[in-house]
């Protein structure tokens, strides 16, 4: 497992007293390798040279737009990335998922809400790494669901013998769901086992993501054949497509 002080962090805001917070507060819950950008033009260049693993992006910067950066910083690794914006209607919120996002903080927000996100997800990932590289671990799963196939350890979606490209957040949804099918899990035990945050999020966080995944996944997604809602419960992937 990587130390909490190896892991990169950048923080792009244009508000010096927001940036300042969140690195008084991720020092103190052990991260040290903390990076600040206030422009578009900096956050890119930062990218390019060190690679962040997490990105807390504000979204409206004064030389562009967060939601726009987005996507280029994506072509420098796989970062987690964390919208910060006093936008915070739904359609805000929801934008900011349909862009690309991994988790959105509205301001003005607690710092330690932030801190607690970012430990969800390195839980996440710890969980799925192998526990020693002197351990034999069992070769990850392959999961076949007809039109389409997950390889968990390559990170690959394949949907009709391409390659689909796919968030980290969403291919891990994606994979939660294929371990699982037939299963019917409602937002709460979602946000459990996929964020790891207790069930506490927003219920469009989950409702983006599963929109997300349909759009690769499904023939057509506004009528959705694998990937079902059962009204009240939740959703559950199924192995064969439902019939009329």
């Amino acid at each position: 497992m990587r130390s909490l002080s190896d892991i990169k962090i950048a923080i792009v805001d244009d508000e010096p007293s927001i940036v300042t917070m969140l690195q008084m507060v991720l020092r103190r819950e052990g991260f040290h390798r903390l990076y600040a950008a206030s422009t578009c033009a900096e956050a890119l260049d930062l990218a390019t040279r060190i690679a962040p693993d997490i990105i807390l992006l504000d979204i409206m910067l004064p030389d562009g737009s967060g939601l726009e950066l987005n996507a280029k910083l994506r072509e420098y690794g796989n970062p987690y990335i964390l919208f910060l914006t006093a936008k915070a209607s739904d359609l805000d919120i929801l934008r900011g998922f349909a862009m690309g996002g991994d988790d959105y903080i509205t301001k003005p927000f607690n710092p330690l809400e932030v801190a607690a996100r970012i430990q969800a997800r390195l839980r996440r990932l710890e969980q799925e790494a192998p526990q020693s590289s002197h351990v034999k671990r069992p070769d990850p799963g392959v999961y076949r669901f007809g039109r389409f196939t997950v390889n968990e350890a390559e990170g690959e979606l394949i949907v009709e013998g391409n390659p689909v490209s796919c968030p980290a957040q969403v291919f891990q949804l994606l994979v939660h769901f294929c371990k699982h099918p037939g299963i019917v899990f409602s937002k709460e035990q979602l946000y459990d086992k996929v964020w790891g945050i207790d069930g506490q999020g927003d219920d469009s966080t989950v409702m983006v993501h599963i929109r997300r995944i349909r759009e690769r996944i499904e023939l057509d997604p506004g009528n959705p054949k694998l990937l079902l809602t059962v009204r009240g419960l939740g959703y559950k992937l199924v192995k064969e497509p439902q019939k009329e």
